[in-house]
């Protein structure tokens, strides 16, 4: 029998999966815990994760609670040092602000910027020491395929996701001598709870039609690729988007 399923196997590593509450984070973080890892789900309240640490137990995962703001540099550190050695981050989290670009501030695209890009940064800086000394690190920054495909009313959250992706390619030419692969994960039109009501609304249909899968993707259809950019299988995939959308991104009319 082949040994290659092993390839994909997370047994022995410390994954962090930051926004992994609820939506896309959350599928990720059961892909991993499937995979062997053990599971630190990041939110910003212990209220939030309590239900889906209890989920992944029952179901014999290792998991345990970081629970902080984005923003606040001072209780990340606090929580990162109770956390233990980390191996796979996730970087999840992302906010929008739909509007216009006249009606955005100066002070509202930094604010947005530092809680999508800037805080990544800072949470990656942490982390690198501790995965150089061990010669081994998986960092995955979720980006969105609107870093690559604007639309109108996203200005901030379309540049802080491009952003991300450089970010990734960043890291991937200055680490990976050490053992440490970067990469982006790009999902594209997918059904989570917070996407509800656009999927009802005439732009929701569009999306769908505009796929060329025909279709919104299920949330759970993110958690592959993940576990594969965090496995050993991916150890030289490095500096790359990988794109989960259904083909939108590679199509111009459908």
């Amino acid at each position: 029998m082949s040994l290659f399923p092993d390839k994909f196997r997370l047994d022995g590593r410390t994954a962090l999966v930051t926004g992994s509450a609820r939506g896309l984070g959350w599928e990720m973080a059961k892909g991993l815990a499937e995979a062997g890892a053990r599971l630190l789900l990041h939110g910003r309240s212990h209220a939030q994760l309590t239900p889906r640490l209890a989920e992944l137990r029952a179901a014999g995962h290792e998991a345990e609670a970081l629970v902080f703001e984005m923003a606040d540099r001072a209780a990340m550190a606090a929580e990162l040092a109770t956390a233990g050695h980390i191996d796979v981050l996730v970087h999840n989290v992302g906010e929008r602000d739909r509007r216009p670009f006249a009606e955005i501030e100066p002070a509202d695209f930094a604010r947005l910027v530092d809680t999508d890009l800037s805080a990544g940064q800072a949470l990656i800086h942490r982390l690198l020491p501790g995965m150089v000394d061990r010669g081994w690190g998986r960092l995955i920054l979720v980006t969105s395929v609107a870093a690559d495909l604007a639309a109108p009313g996203a200005s901030s959250y379309i540049a802080a996701k491009a952003g991300l992706a450089a970010l990734a390619r960043a890291l991937a030419a200055e680490y990976g001598a050490k053992g440490i692969t970067a990469n982006a994960l790009s999902p594209g039109f997918f059904a989570t709870e917070t996407n509800a009501r656009l999927i009802a609304s005439s732009a929701g249909e569009r999306m769908r039609a505009r796929c060329p899968a025909k279709r919104w993707a299920e949330p759970w259809e993110i958690a592959g690729a993940a576990v594969f950019l965090a496995s050993p299988a991916a150890a030289f995939v490095n500096g790359h988007t990988l794109a989960v959308d259904g083909g939108v991104s590679a199509t111009y009319i459908v």
